[in-house]
């Protein structure tokens, strides 16, 4: 007899069979890039904590202090009594770390982007959004009754010709991108949004998650432009660079005040408990205050893609400590991250619907604990495997 529920184990099984199921790890310990995984010692390349902030111990420390002070919990949404004081402070820390007048802090970056998009633009709208732009902020879009509009990856000029043909036609227009591309590791040409967001009085919108703590000297992609002040609205996230977990929003004082009357995720989510605030603003402060971390991090993501090239891999348009090794064949990424686990190396394969199809790769990102030892040694490793897969000569 067939179950209403069988679908569930037969597209499964169809996932499975095409190689395009996700295999989940445990992380037995802390995220660092020696860790264990599966009771197996590895080298971790796949990383989103890019400083190794969530084991510095100014940031341990905090947390654990603001348990012994605030307890384990806030006790409530924030718009009703779960606003402490550990939350104003991270707000004035965000502003102060972003440069905009005001920030709020919100429960993940994917909450940021759900909740405020939907409030920024509905009926009579328009929206338009990078082609690869993440699904956090798809998802967000999806969410409104505006009309949209996706341009072609970074393409200024199709980006330009979707503003003109929207004058005259919309109550607002809303601009959205990627400050850095999850996946390829390139950089959005925010500048040049900027120019055509003003030029065509559209709102500038960007998620900075792999910006922030990467480029402009740790402060992300706005300032890595100098655009500060000349950019409308930011969100991120403090679970790539900053080491924890959490969102933000930043930009206006009015921004803000909109953002927490309108953004459901923000009214009706449980704030961040008090040990995540407290690392949280911990993080914003190494960051300002220990350079070192963010020069290390850059210092290894050139040794690294330099040398892949060198071996024969292609690293495609990576300008920054993400870097895709391409493979193509979803099937061999599998087989590639498979073996590399075995010789004590972890990267994660990513493969369609995550990229498009025949564009598999191993997405390997860079740490700044890493050392130029961890880094000769995965190099060998993805020589000896590339060659036994016939992913290189």
């Amino acid at each position: 007899m067939v179950h209403y529920l069988d679908f569930l184990k037969n597209e499964i099984d169809e996932l499975k069979a095409k190689s395009l199921d996700w295999k989940i790890r445990e992380l037995q310990g802390p995220s660092m890039p020696h860790a264990r995984v599966d009771g197996k010692e590895v080298l971790m390349l796949c990383l989103n904590n890019y400083l190794n902030l969530s084991n510095h111990p100014k940031v341990k420390k905090a947390a654990i202090q603001a348990v012994k002070s605030h307890g384990a919990g806030s006790g409530a949404v924030p718009a009703i009594a779960g606003t402490m004081d550990l939350h104003i402070a991270l707000q004035k820390k965000i502003a102060q770390f972003k440069g905009t007048e005001d920030a709020l802090n919100t429960q993940t970056g994917f909450a940021a982007n759900a909740g405020l998009i939907p409030q920024l633009v509905g009926e009579g709208d328009l929206i338009i959004s990078d082609e690869l732009n993440h699904g956090s902020i798809i998802d967000g879009v999806r969410l409104t009754k505006a009309e949209r509009k996706v341009y072609a990856h970074k393409n200024m000029d199709e980006l330009k010709k979707l503003l003109e043909e929207a004058q005259g036609k919309f109550r607002r227009i809303l601009v959205i991108t990627d400050g850095v591309f999850s996946m390829d590791g390139d950089i959005a040409p925010l500048d040049k949004i900027s120019q055509l967001c003003r030029e065509f009085s559209a709102i500038s919108y960007v998620d900075d998650a792999h910006g922030d703590g990467v480029l402009g000297e740790g402060r992300g992609a706005i300032h890595h432009f100098n655009l500060e002040g000349k950019w409308d609205i930011e969100v991120g996230t403090f679970s790539k660079a900053f080491g924890v977990v959490g969102g933000y929003v930043a930009g206006s004082k009015a921004l803000k005040e909109f953002a927490y009357n309108k953004s459901r995720t923000w009214l009706l989510s449980g704030s961040m408990p008090p040990a995540t605030v407290a690392a949280c603003t911990a993080s914003l402060d190494v960051i300002m205050t220990e350079p070192k971390h963010v020069q290390k991090l850059w210092k290894n993501t050139v040794y690294w893609k330099k040398h892949l090239q060198k071996i024969g891999f292609n690293t495609g348009v990576s300008e920054t400590p993400i870097v895709p090794v391409m493979l193509g064949d979803s099937a061999i990424a599998q087989k590639f991250a498979a073996r590399l686990l075995e010789e004590g190396v972890f990267a994660i394969p990513i493969f369609f619907p995550m990229v498009g199809q025949g564009k598999a790769r191993l997405r390997t990102q860079m740490n700044s604990a890493l050392k130029k030892e961890d880094l000769d040694v995965a190099l060998e490793k993805f020589e000896k495997i590339g060659k036994e897969l016939g992913a290189i000569k």
